[in-house]
């Protein structure tokens, strides 16, 4: 993370120092002017706090007073990057602490969005009063800026990376489905990558409801809707959900699966799990199929903890075979710490699981 904390740096606040002065001739904006002496070794959500303190230390208190300065600031193409992320951020502090203003505050996140996203400031507002929310959200819908589309949709997340979770969302997942209705046909990939994510989310909670949403737009889709149903189910098809299976076209199949071949029994780390296996199609007619792999990593405390990734979609005639292929790469990260030991290996097919072969990890 060290790079990502340097988005927000002494230079990126003196820039947005630059453009606040500019814009409100009448501010020194000291606080601002000294707040990155400390950042030290802070991370990029600390100096976001930090800069937005800054920032509630020099505005006006009022929230009209400090609205008007960041809008003032929009007119400078300048005013923008990640500093714009502590400016939400002290939007939402004020909009929070004047609650008469709170949809104006949600609408001055709209406008700030497309210099960079909204999504984290505006989960507050979201927790303080969903159901005032959720409209304005809505109207946004049909707004001509994809950024702002988009934010309807993934500031709306119940898992939003590096966001924080909003309770109430995760109560009503079905709250959030009419705004995935209006988008999920929407002309840009960006606001369509969201709708997919958003649902992949809902699929960690409610598989059925996730479901019902997928098959009424393939009843009603475009020529990007297959994309976006098989995105958002991709969680759902690696637990093997059959409802998914089904919707996607990948039934219960009749096949047989070789042992997987190893490159090496031994992976040293870092390295790559290389296996390959052939699959063929007993069955009597052609079938789809869904090829995913599990690794069953051994854990610090001695047992195994599985993982689904996906593979390849084969399509087979009665008999046919395919050898197919693949480099696991196996590597210490921070969202994965890997253990020495024996992992193992494990094949699904339309959600079936076949054949086991273990394979050690030495570090």
């Amino acid at each position: 993370m060290g790079a990502m904390n340097e988005l927000i740096d002494a230079d990126a606040v003196a820039g947005l120092r630059a453009r606040l002065a500019s814009a409100a001739p009448g501010l020194d904006f000291p606080a601002l002017a000294h707040v990155a002496a400390g950042f030290a070794d802070a991370s990029l959500r600390q100096r976001t706090d930090l800069v937005s303190a800054a920032l509630l230390a020099d505005l006006p208190a009022d929230y009209p007073g400090a609205a008007a300065v960041f809008r003032s600031a929009l007119a400078d193409p300048a005013f923008a990057g990640w500093t714009i992320w502590p400016v939400g951020e002290t939007v939402t502090t004020l909009g929070l602490a004047q609650p008469q203003h709170f949809a104006d505050a949600l609408g001055l996140l709209a406008e700030l969005t497309p210099r960079l996203t909204s999504e984290f400031p505006i989960r507050r507002l979201l927790d303080h009063d969903i159901d005032a929310a959720l409209p304005i959200v809505q109207s946004w819908t049909t707004h001509p800026d994809p950024h702002v589309r988009r934010l309807a949709s993934e500031g709306t997340r119940v898992f939003l990376p590096w966001a924080i979770r909003v309770p109430s969302l995760h109560a009503r997942p079905e709250a959030t489905v009419p705004i995935l209705d209006a988008l999920y046909r929407d002309e840009s990939d960006y606001v369509r990558r969201s709708v997919a994510n958003h649902l992949n989310d809902l699929a960690r909670q409610n598989p059925g409801l996730v479901v019902e949403v997928a098959s009424r737009w393939l009843a009603a889709p475009d020529e990007n809707t297959a994309w976006v149903v098989r995105h958002g189910l991709r969680t759902l098809v690696k637990k093997a959900h059959p409802g998914a299976l089904g919707l996607l076209g990948f039934a219960p199949v009749t096949v047989s699966v070789s042992d997987p071949v190893l490159d090496s029994p031994v992976v040293t780390l870092p390295g790559n799990l290389g296996f390959r296996f052939i699959l063929t199609n007993d069955g009597a007619t052609t079938e789809r199929m869904a090829v995913d792999y599990v690794v069953h990593f051994m854990k610090s405390n001695g047992r195994q903890a599985e993982k689904v990734f996906k593979l390849a979609a084969a399509t087979l005639a009665p008999g046919e075979s395919v050898i197919i292929s693949k480099r696991h790469g196996l590597r210490q990260m921070t969202t994965r710490v890997h253990y020495a030991g024996t992992h193992t290996l494990e094949l699904q097919i339309n959600g079936e699981r076949h054949t086991r072969t273990d394979f050690e990890v030495v570090l």
